[in-house]
């Protein structure tokens, strides 16, 4: 099945209640991530999160669903490569 290579960003509001919600979606889909970084907004109690991701359209759509769930958290996403075979024209293994 294609993955593709996304982008999705993530603002979770009131970060002190829902991070640990969010922290179980990322460890869900973790085998997927390929990086994670955040930015947190402590006085504000909110954070930012970037993950990029290696993924089907199903289990993108699924992950971003799962954190949709969580009040207070905001994700977009952005489809950068729509086969990850691409990255591979070099004969490297990945």
């Amino acid at each position: 099945m294609k993955k593709n290579v996304s982008i999705c960003g993530l603002l979770v509001n009131e970060k002190s209640h829902q991070a640990p919600e969010v922290q179980q979606v990322l460890s869900k889909y973790g085998s997927l991530i390929l990086l994670r970084s955040g930015i947190p907004y402590s006085n504000c109690d909110r954070g930012l999160i970037n993950i990029t991701m290696m993924a089907t359209e199903e289990e993108l759509e699924n992950f971003k669903a799962d954190l949709r769930k969580i009040d207070g958290v905001k994700v977009e996403s952005l489809t950068l490569i729509d086969d990850a075979e691409e990255l591979n024209v070099c004969g490297c293994e990945a």
